[in-house]
């Protein structure tokens, strides 16, 4: 199954404080952060797999990296944040739904293939782990329904943190890119989700992977963690 898929690696990295794009960070096996992306891609996804990169600071690098993904350009990239990103990338991608993932995610392969029903059901999502809320991170609550309610950094009471890896579904895109248009520059994507289930009851499932490994390198302390698995 051919799967179009996104990688939001614009961003400039600062808090880990590298001089070169987050996403080339080598990792303890040899891979950088986006190769072991790409690669679970395919492992999980299959081969025939579209990706789509974000790029914006340092870009050269990561499309050296790269040659055989397609790539979109977010200039603004030192003066916004992931929902103008992923808004970039929803426009150019047509109808189809998008699998879509931060730049900076170490993450178990297995995680792609538990979503795929998902994706071919046509039901977005969002991957989440129960096993911890930090105050740092992106919490999320649920409806009476099950579906995601809040999603964002402030959420009182949260029931996991989401990792970084989301899907949505081509019934359910139009609304997202009108909420992430709404969102403010400095907003995380999380918001125009947020913006769309308030508004348009966009429905999103809370998938738990808390039995896998998925994590976002913001610190030095996530990079050896994610090292700790690879």
């Amino acid at each position: 199954m051919s799967v179009q898929v996104v990688i939001l690696a614009a961003g400039m990295g600062t808090r880990l404080g590298r001089p070169f794009p987050k996403s080339l960070t080598p990792l303890k096996d040899g891979r950088t952060i986006m190769a072991q992306q790409m690669g679970n891609i395919r492992d999980g996804l299959g081969r025939e797999s579209e990706v789509l990169v974000v790029v914006g600071f340092k870009l050269e690098q990561i499309l050296e990296a790269n040659p055989d993904a397609t790539f979109a350009y977010n200039p603004q990239y030192d003066v916004t944040n992931t929902s103008k990103s992923l808004l970039k990338a929803l426009r150019v991608t047509g109808e189809r739904g998008v699998l879509w993932m931060n730049g900076d995610v170490v993450f178990d392969p297995e995680v792609l293939r538990r979503v795929q029903p998902l994706v071919e059901k046509g039901q977005s999502f969002a991957c989440v782990n129960t096993s911890s809320v930090g105050d740092e991170e992106v919490k999320y609550t649920v409806d009476d329904d099950g579906h995601v309610l809040e999603l964002s950094k402030i959420v009182k009471g949260g029931l996991g943190e989401s990792v970084g890896i989301n899907y949505v579904a081509p019934a359910d895109k139009a609304n997202l890119i009108a909420r992430l248009e709404e969102a403010d520059e400095q907003d995380y994507f999380e918001r125009g989700m947020e913006l769309a289930i308030e508004k348009d009851g966009f429905k999103v499932l809370p998938v738990d992977i808390s039995d896998l490994y998925a994590v976002e390198v913001d610190f030095q302390e996530d990079l050896e963690r994610a090292n700790q698995y690879v």
